[in-house]
């Protein structure tokens, strides 16, 4: 009976492995893969992980779905992805927010180096310094007399403490040495309708929000932060060329997973990334938001943590420097 019984137990065992061996092997399998989206729907961010999920999902031949889950500048969504199981199933895709919330956060619960593989990154988003249709500044030149005429009474907006456009402002007061007021609003949108509105004056925002506005002429457009002018908006002179020299902001978005998940699962996302961000439609679409496709050393994993190490040791300074904490 011991002997069939320890036959049994051995059969059982190697079962199990083989089966192990198989699921782990079979990765994707038909479970749909989750791209967590730290901000809302219809933001520049989402707008990217959308067209990113569609690209991607056809290299993996598999399913690839967006889940939204704003809040706390990002870190909601950091942790949730941080502590999922680490099958290969959920993932992140987060902006330059991961190299920005080391210097603002006194308590951030997780470090963007050491508790996420790194993927590689999908997109290079530029900004643009928009105004009201109404100011009468025509050029930069106009608007920096103006700003510096009116100082604290010119409204400058951003998405919320931290934000993209937190920080490009925070980089063009300091450049021009002037400050402004600033007013945070819960994300781009409700920003951008204000500037419309009139009830700011200034706002520096992606291209993936502001191309319609841009194509329509319904924001006053100032200059680019890109060191060259975007291939989308050729007309729109860059902030570098105006005489605020060497003045760049790129919004690179990356894409992380939970720290151990096993190499073939990472290998094969790597991959397919690296597939869906050189996919047809996928470069179409960024052009026409005015975005690049990041290079072939950032899109691996290994330029994609040199990078994100590189931008903390760049933005923790200045924004200590600014003096400004989130809880």
């Amino acid at each position: 009976m011991n002997k069939n019984f320890r036959k049994a137990m051995i059969a059982v065992g190697v079962l199990a492995a083989v089966v192990s061996g198989t699921s782990h092997a079979a990765f994707p399998d038909d479970k749909p893969v989750t791209l967590v989206v730290p901000f809302a729907a219809g933001g520049p961010t989402d707008k990217v992980a959308r067209e990113l999920a569609l690209s991607m999902g056809k290299a993996l031949k598999q399913q690839v779905i967006v889940d939204n889950t704003p809040g706390a500048g990002g870190t909601i969504a950091a942790k949730k992805v941080m502590n999922a199981k680490n099958d290969g199933y959920t993932l992140l895709i987060h902006h330059i927010g991961m190299s920005t919330a080391p210097g603002l956060y006194r308590n951030l619960g997780y470090d963007p180096l050491t508790d996420f593989e790194h993927l590689g990154q999908v997109a290079d988003v530029p900004m643009v310094m928009v105004g009201n249709k109404d100011l009468k500044a025509k050029n930069m030149k106009e608007l920096l007399a103006y700003i510096k005429s009116k100082g604290k009474d010119v409204a400058y907006a951003n998405a919320g403490i931290g934000s993209a456009s937190h920080l490009c402002g925070l980089l063009f007061m300091s450049t021009i040495q002037q400050e402004m007021t600033t007013v945070p609003y819960k994300g781009t949108a409700p920003a951008l309708t204000d500037l419309m509105g009139g009830q700011v004056q200034l706002m520096c925002d992606q291209t993936t929000n502001l191309a319609g506005q841009l194509k329509a002429g319904s924001v006053k457009a100032y200059g680019a932060t890109t060191m060259q002018r975007i291939a989308a908006f050729k007309d729109i002179p860059t902030l570098h060329e105006q005489g605020l020299k060497d003045f760049q902001v790129n919004v690179w978005h990356g894409v992380y997973a939970p720290k151990g998940t096993a190499k073939d699962a990472t290998d094969k996302l790597s991959a397919a990334i690296k597939a869906g961000i050189a996919d047809a439609g996928y470069k179409a679409k960024m052009a026409d938001l005015g975005a690049n496709v990041p290079n072939e050393k950032n899109a691996s994993p290994a330029g994609h943590k040199a990078h994100l190490k590189a931008q903390i040791e760049l933005w923790t300074p200045i924004i200590k420097k600014a003096g400004i904490y989130a809880d």
